[in-house]
């Protein structure tokens, strides 16, 4: 029976997925599993809550087991890209095309039955936060826009394998009732006139976990509509539905929507598909609505969604003029008119904003110091508070102005620019903008002489720069950085040390940081934090780090002269579930081929507490701990 916790567990599962996970598989596999893994993620607090209020109706266990249905077709989209890759040396150019296209439809399906299950939350049902549903809602948009990017659906199928898979699950096992096969003649027609269809049932219903028998009744059904209808119709689901937020829902039930009444196309937004109750025009003179466009500029979008056009700026005027005619048709069509949306305030219905900040930012060089500082503040505090403010501020150019005071001698000057650039770059475009500006090595300089809280902020700058790949080689190889982190990590106050240990773990993803960071003595640290328990999360992050570093033969070494082993079989034996887990993980990687580590660990008294987690642990740390007993059992009998 499916429940949240099983809900929880296979997001927990996905969430955990990195990039080293992924290392074998091939583009554009690895970047869509990075992808899927990220915004399943998203979803932990939705789960949470739904497993705090409980699974009190049918509905909401009804909808409990759609969404489980389509996280464990998310895992098994994302196990694929764990897999090692299968022998591809004779393959052609063909075969390649025809592996990518193959992934890219299951991939579809995914992104398509997930973002079904999100639309289709019962909010009657679950107590669900303000913050988790807009958490929800940015979800199901990114998941839109990953369907786009792949191109048309073959909703047909979708549709036929989801209510196939709601008849098992409503049905159960035991009743589910045998159905007719397709005669052989009809299985060679299809087969011959309808392959691309056979293959997306084939593709779909594996992702999908059904068995061959359910893949022939799909199959046979498809078949029967076609020749019943001669063309097969895309018909959308009615459990699916193009909105992104509880507003827009309430709306499109305000609006009857007969199957009689055809909605102008130029009453479409061209976001939802819906029919628009508060049109608004961008600097492209295209016209959205106002919910759905703020939310995509919110998301850091910088583009007209339907021209891919550069937007000149976020103003977003209302379209009074398409608002009356839609007004107009709705009272022709008998249909109730759409009620009008509050503005959010998110997005810039002025330009007076664009104004000040100019101001500020001419202020950020002003010949007086209590100018230049005050200015910085208020630019550190506007940037933290909204995506459009990041955006102006940057188009301003602020940033270069912010660089050069991270070298003011006045230490709160230099506090509110380091801070002002990182709140700047959590939009991901500033990121660039940023090193470009040659903000590296200023920020650097800060981590080391700047005051306790400069230091932290600069610390956590350097973690948002680096998310970028390239910026994780440029930081790492720049002289002085990883020291500066390390040093933080190792006499910083509480929160410092948590900033560096974040920003240290997403730079020795790249293999060549993990040695710098050897060489710069963070292991020294790390072995005081496996035994601080006064700090909460510092053993986690040091195991985070330690997993990381270990896969580097020369940190492994180095590891193991720390001697980190005997914290770790500590670990083992009182730790928490998910300590004892990395612990395991860690202790597998420090033996494998190494006999003497191995004998190590048979020394200390390890078989006890691997024993134990090996019944009793996370699957993941079953998996590891019993590995180690069958290496240790190996070792005994040489």
């Amino acid at each position: 029976m499916a429940t949240a916790e099983a809900a929880a567990e296979v997001v927990r599962e996905i969430a955990a997925v990195g990039a080293a996970d992924l290392a074998a598989a091939a583009e554009p596999l690895r970047a869509d599993c990075l992808r899927l893994a990220r915004k399943v993620s998203l979803l932990s607090h939705l789960v949470a809550e739904v497993a705090e209020a409980g699974e009190g109706d049918a509905a909401a266990a009804a909808w409990v087991r759609e969404l489980v249905r389509a996280l464990e077709a998310a895992r098994r989209f994302v196990a694929l890209g764990r897999a090692p890759p299968t022998p591809t040396a004779a393959a052609g150019a063909s075969d390649q095309d025809a592996i990518c296209n193959n992934t890219a439809l299951q991939f579809k399906y995914v992104t398509w039955q997930l973002q079904a299950a999100l639309a289709n939350l019962p909010h009657s049902c679950f107590q669900i936060s303000d913050e988790v549903q807009e958490e929800v809602d940015l979800v199901r948009a990114q998941l839109r826009r990953e369907m786009e990017k792949k191109g048309a659906l073959d909703i047909t199928v979708f549709t036929k394998v989801h209510d196939i898979l709601a008849q098992i699950d409503n049905a159960g096992p035991q009743s589910q009732q045998p159905h007719q096969q397709p005669e052989q003649s009809q299985m060679e027609k299809f087969s011959k006139d309808h392959l691309d269809l056979q293959n997306a049932i084939l593709l779909v219903s594996e992702i999908s976990g059904l068995s061959k028998s359910d893949m022939t009744k799909i199959t046979s059904e498809l078949i029967e509509g076609l020749e019943n209808a001669g063309t097969p119709d895309s018909p959308k689901p009615a459990n699916i539905d193009s909105q992104s937020s509880d507003e827009t829902k309430s709306s499109s039930e305000e609006v009857k929507k007969p199957d009689s009444v055809s909605i102008p196309e130029d009453f479409r937004c061209p976001i939802s598909l819906e029919l628009m109750r508060d049109p608004v025009i961008v600097s492209t003179g295209q016209t959205y609505e106002r919910a759905f466009i703020q939310r995509w500029i919110d998301c850091g979008n910088r583009t007209c969604p339907k021209t891919q056009q550069k937007l000149q700026n976020l103003t977003l005027t209302p379209n009074y003029v398409l608002r009356s005619l839609i007004m107009q048709w709705c009272e022709e069509k008998g249909i109730e008119p759409p009620s009008r949306s509050k503005s959010d305030g998110s997005s810039h219905e002025v330009g007076g904003n664009r104004l000040a900040i100019e101001a500020l930012v001419r202020n950020l060089s002003s010949s007086s110091l209590d100018e230049r500082k005050s200015a910085a503040a208020e630019i550190r505090s506007l940037a933290k508070k909204s995506t459009d403010n990041r955006i102006l501020l940057a188009e301003s150019s602020a940033i270069p102005a912010l660089v050069k005071l991270l070298s003011s001698k006045d230490q709160k000057t230099q506090e509110h620019a380091v801070t002002a650039l990182l709140n700047l770059s959590i939009y991901d475009q500033n990121k660039e903008l940023i090193v470009v500006a040659g903000a590296i090595v200023p920020i650097i300089q800060v981590l080391r002489t700047g005051s306790m809280e400069a230091r932290e902020n600069a610390a956590a700058a350097i973690f948002s720069l680096s998310l970028i790949d390239d910026n994780k080689i440029m930081i790492g190889s720049t002289p002085g950085a990883i020291e500066a982190l390390v040093e933080l990590l190792q006499s910083g106050s509480s929160r410092g040390k948590k900033d560096a240990a974040t920003a240290l773990f997403n730079l020795c993803i790249y293999q060549a940081n993990k040695v710098r960071a050897v060489r710069a003595g963070i292991l020294a640290p790390l072995m005081r934090m496996l035994q601080d328990s006064s700090r909460s999360g510092a053993i986690d992050e040091a195991l985070t780090i330690l997993s990381v570093l270990v896969s580097h033969h020369e940190c492994k070494i180095a590891i193991s002269k720390a001697h980190a082993i005997p914290f770790l079989i500590d670990l083992l034996r009182s730790g928490q579930a998910r300590n004892k887990e990395n612990a395991a993980a860690i202790l597998l990687a420090l033996c494998k081929k190494d006999a003497e580590n191995l004998a190590c660990i048979g020394r200390l008294g390890a078989q006890i507490p691997l024993t134990e987690l090996a019944n009793t642990g996370t699957d993941r740390a079953k998996r590891k701990a019993t590995s180690l007993l069958e290496h240790l059992s190996k070792l005994q009998v040489l």
